[in-house]
């Protein structure tokens, strides 16, 4: 068993430097599509979707808020850093106090749905973050000053121009995306270890135990659910730029379907799969939509095969089988 576990890490680790360099020098290669539309939105959407994990495989709680969250933080970035945003908002923000502002106004949102949704479980809690992003949703059609309805916000400035940084294109984009990516993964990763995430793994698994050991098992989830809200921050923050756009069909209920299918494709119990999540959505809509206007029919497709047979998603492929008397 010890070998046998021993050789499976030494697997993944080698996939894990290919991957890596892969990822690091790759692109360089190829063309301006791939890099933009493929990559850059595999691991753009990878941050969303690494947050969600964080908070329904780690914390036990499934959120449809969470691209509410998202999309907030993109129409709060519109309005302080833009100088045209719809309603006359001439804020025009250094972009880094915009970055900023922005992520601290997307965790006030968080801090007040954690605090209606936290103190439910299962089904309930699924369904009061259902109804929460709804609101947000409604409110962004409505609250056109401020998000500009049906048009939404344009004009956002290109990030490396905004930041300063003399080389321009789709490949700066990539790289400053990917490194947000691996950043946010290893601050997960930390976290995911450390007493406070080993605490709420343990009140996923039995919280009237951690009750009777003394431990604040609301406060722990309610924490869980404001930080997973930041880091889903930071991914509508870089949308929003790689866009140069926000609407409001960033907070809908199709964006939270797809996120969910992101964990769930990727794999929900680790935070290396949601790039190969977001990756194989990503690709779906991108390359196969070009082909037929049945993607979605493809994706249900895939979706149903996974669960069948790789149930602990696509990262986890083999694990059923080795678990097999």
């Amino acid at each position: 068993m010890t070998k046998g576990w021993t050789a499976k890490r030494i697997v993944e680790r080698c996939v894990g430097v290919v991957v890596l360099v892969f990822v690091a020098i790759g692109p360089a290669a190829l063309t301006d599509y791939w890099v933009s539309s493929i990559l850059t939105q595999t691991f753009l959407l990878g941050i969303a979707a690494a947050s969600l994990i964080f908070l329904s495989a780690y914390g036990g709680m499934i959120s449809l808020a969470q691209t509410a969250i998202f999309g907030i933080a993109g129409f709060a970035l519109a309005n302080l850093v833009t100088t045209d945003a719809t309603g006359g908002q001439n804020l025009g923000w250094n972009p880094w106090l915009g970055v900023a502002g922005a992520i601290v106004i997307a965790t006030a949102i968080a801090l007040v749905f954690g605090a209606l949704a936290s103190r439910s479980l299962g089904i309930y809690f699924l369904m009061i973050t259902l109804a929460l992003g709804m609101v947000l949703w409604g409110v962004s059609y409505r609250w056109i000053p401020m998000t500009g309805g049906d048009n939404g916000i344009s004009g956002l400035p290109r990030l490396e121009t905004h930041l300063g940084i003399p080389w321009s294109g789709p490949l700066p984009f990539y790289y400053l995306t990917l490194i947000v990516f691996l950043g946010c993964c290893a601050l997960l990763t930390l976290l995911v270890h450390s007493p406070f995430g080993l605490t709420l793994q343990g009140i996923r698994e039995s919280e009237s135990r951690m009750k009777s050991l003394g431990v604040n098992t609301w406060l722990h989830r309610y924490l869980s659910y404001v930080i997973s809200g930041t880091f889903a921050s930071v991914a509508g923050i870089l949308w929003a730029y790689y866009n140069r756009y926000v609407s409001p069909t960033y907070l809908d209920l199709t964006a939270s379907s797809e996120l969910f299918l992101m964990v769930t494709l990727g794999g929900p119990g680790t935070l290396a799969g949601p790039a190969i999540g977001a990756g194989a959505i990503v690709l779906l809509k991108n390359v196969i939509s070009t082909y037929t206007e049945r993607w979605l029919l493809i994706l249900g497709a895939v979706y149903i095969v996974t669960i069948l047979w790789a149930p602990q998603g696509l990262w986890n492929l083999g694990t059923r089988r080795r678990s097999k008397p």
